[in-house]
């Protein structure tokens, strides 16, 4: 009779064991939604680097060179050029007085039918002041794409009929990328 005791107390006790573990309820979840919204960017990677245009060694001489820089966009955006001041020409470091006939021009890597983000690259030069004066330079943004490889070209050359003084000349051209 004992060791039905026993069994009947290890039954009893398994039989409990059994009912505790049914009685936790089910594990539940909760959800969490996340939202988030991007504004429109247009935000440059950085500025060009310097161009160093080749020296002028005579009256008809004219030297390009061109820089890139990145701009990262999700949106259309329009690059003008600061064409207010005179920081765009070339002017003799310490006589601002002498200065050059000074072109600029953009281009990019998109645009022009390629299906990426980008604008229609212009093909002549522009002088100065007249650079992206009356119409900006219009990049198209394509879904997916969120940046363009602008190139900004420039160019230096003497007044017509005449050589520049010698020295070193410097300007600064800056874009504005406006949505």
């Amino acid at each position: 009779m004992r060791n039905l005791s026993i069994a009947l107390l290890i039954v009893t006790a398994l039989c409990l064991t059994a009912i505790v573990a049914l009685a936790t309820p089910p594990p539940d979840d909760a959800e969490a939604v996340v939202t988030v919204t991007v504004e429109i960017i247009g935000e440059w990677a950085g500025d060009f680097n310097t161009i160093a245009l080749a020296n002028i060694t005579a009256q008809g001489s004219e030297p390009n060179g061109s820089q890139a820089t990145t701009l990262y966009t999700n949106g259309d955006v329009d690059i003008t050029a600061d064409n207010v001041g005179t920081e765009a020409q070339l002017k003799k470091v310490g006589d601002a007085n002498q200065t050059l006939v000074t072109s600029y021009m953009l281009t990019d890597d998109g645009g022009d039918a390629t299906g990426n983000t980008g604008g229609t690259d212009e093909t002549e030069y522009t002088t100065y002041d007249d650079f992206l004066h009356d119409t900006p330079f219009a990049i198209t943004h394509v879904a997916g794409d969120g940046d363009v490889v602008i190139t900004l070209h420039a160019k230096a050359a003497n007044p017509p009929g005449e050589v520049a003084d010698a020295g070193n000349y410097s300007a600064t051209q800056t874009l504005t990328a406006t949505w």
